[in-house]
């Protein structure tokens, strides 16, 4: 039985049970068990099996960790945060009947989130001294809200906007106002939703104006600085439909503020940014806040294949036989070798253990993930325009 409820959505039970499979898993195993065979095996976890130098964050081990925890296997992967391009990323060893089944899950929990940690450090490197949210959970199926926002941590975003995924990866939420609550007030009413925002929440939440709702931001900006004493920014969130030049408004924006002595009231942007908004507009906006591009990223294309069995390395066709291993050099490059011959002068070996006789052995620290990230993109280049 799956788990039951109003919504569409399994839970972490069907998930540990292995019950997330595809039905042909299923398959694999009565065949296997009907015909006596339980082999040892060793498979691994890639996108491309030679490195091809378009880099792709890693993310989503922590969910992988906790797959196999209990389970009489062996697990290494790429530490977190961790940039590759090409062989391994992961690896599991062990009876295969003991985790054939969790396959589809195991490849769903890495390509998605390494997606959206991928966009989100684009998203970074693009702006790399603004603060850059993420607003993109709204654009996702909810129960994969704290996926999206750990994963965009590890891309080194600076926050997030979900309220109950912050809880559950412990992290506060932030956020202040959206154009509903302007037109809750009405048209010509700005000022008193501005500052019933100011009197209402707590005075740790930045004071930040929504400015773009009725008027243009110039009018609407002036006036919100008047209403609320000790104004933080404003944000300017104007659908691309209505915006025209937008770099042109935010620098207007920040003129007439500075003419009239308010030029401690920053400009932070929102509204369908990428990386190329980002940059063109990082030298006159003080933040950004980016969803879709973040949120919506296509997986990263993973396929888990068996390269061992009993000993004795095998693949199917167009993948690579043997037990490997990924490393990096001094110079950036990664490299790709099997794990009985030397590696690389000077060769990192990046694959760590990650599960040992279904015991977790490693921790997760979603700001040491982004701090790596941040350092492996400038080591491979990763995010220059």
């Amino acid at each position: 039985m799956t788990d039951s409820g109003p919504f569409d959505f399994l839970g972490s039970e069907a998930i540990q049970d292995g019950r997330v499979t595809d039905a042909y898993f299923d398959r694999t195993v009565e065949a296997l068990e009907h015909a006596g065979k339980t082999p040892h095996v060793v498979a691994e976890v890639t996108a491309d099996q030679f490195p091809t130098g378009e880099f792709e964050v890693l993310a989503g081990v922590k969910d992988l960790a906790h797959l196999f925890e209990d389970l009489p296997v062996d697990v290494d992967a790429l530490p977190e945060g961790q940039l590759f391009d090409g062989g391994p990323v992961a690896r599991i060893e062990g009876k295969y009947l003991d985790f054939c089944r969790f396959e589809t899950a195991l490849l769903g929990f890495l390509s998605h989130a390494s997606g959206i940690a991928t966009n989100a450090l684009r998203a970074r490197l693009a702006a790399p001294d603004s603060t850059v949210l993420s607003f993109g959970s709204r654009h996702v199926h909810p129960t994969i809200a704290p996926v999206v926002e750990r994963s965009a941590l590890i891309g080194d975003l600076d926050g997030i906007s979900n309220v109950a995924a912050g809880e559950m990866i412990d992290r506060e939420a932030g956020g202040t106002m959206p154009h509903a609550l302007l037109l809750c007030f009405g048209r010509g009413e700005q000022e008193a939703a501005w500052r019933a925002f100011d009197e209402a929440v707590p005075a740790d939440v930045p004071r930040v104006a929504l400015c773009d709702t009725f008027t243009d931001e110039v009018d609407e900006t002036l006036r919100a600085v008047e209403a609320v004493e000790d104004l933080d920014s404003v944000r300017l969130d104007t659908t691309s439909s209505r915006r025209g030049d937008f770099r042109h408004i935010v620098r207007e924006v920040k003129w007439e503020l500075d003419a009239r002595g308010h030029d401690d009231v920053g400009v932070f942007v929102s509204g369908g940014l990428g990386p190329e908004e980002l940059r063109h507009l990082r030298d006159v906006a003080d933040g950004f806040g980016v969803g879709g591009y973040v949120s919506n990223a296509d997986p990263v294309d993973f396929a888990l294949d068996i390269v061992e069995v009993d000993g004795e390395p095998i693949s199917k066709r167009g993948k690579l036989t043997g037990v490997k291993d990924a490393y990096r050099t001094p110079d950036g490059s990664h490299h790709i070798g099997l794990t009985d011959r030397p590696g690389p002068v000077d060769g990192e070996s990046l694959l760590k253990p990650l599960v040992r006789d279904g015991e977790i052995v490693r921790e997760f620290d979603i700001d040491e993930a982004a701090q790596r990230a941040r350092q492996d993109a400038n080591a491979v280049g990763f995010g220059v325009e």
